[in-house]
């Protein structure tokens, strides 16, 4: 009876399966790869398409960031040197030319 109750007990550990914590790697042909495709990369599945669909929108974006920075930053210095331009010519108009005709 002992050795009917052991088995009974050891057998559900025998048949249980345990869950895999290994990760899981690609290799060549695997789906997801891109190395299975005569064109590499570039034409894998959906996966990586859409993956480099919103790197490519991603950069985009950040590029045309930086354009409307410099652009801003344009206008700044396009403002400054109409007020510097603005400012030369009260200055030559209040004197009258008087400074240049006494040499």
């Amino acid at each position: 009876m002992l050795r009917a109750s052991l088995i009974k007990n050891a057998r559900p550990l025998a048949t249980r399966r345990l869950f895999s914590t290994s990760t899981r790697v690609m290799s060549a042909g695997d789906t997801g790869s891109g190395v299975s495709r005569a064109e590499g990369m570039r034409a894998g599945d959906a996966w990586t398409k859409r993956e480099t669909a919103a790197e490519e929108m991603y950069i985009k974006q950040e590029e045309r960031a930086k354009l409307l920075a410099i652009k801003a930053k344009l206008q700044q210095q396009q403002k400054h040197i109409d007020e510097l331009t603005k400012h030369i010519d009260e200055v030559t108009k209040e004197s009258g030319g008087q400074g240049e005709q006494q040499h």
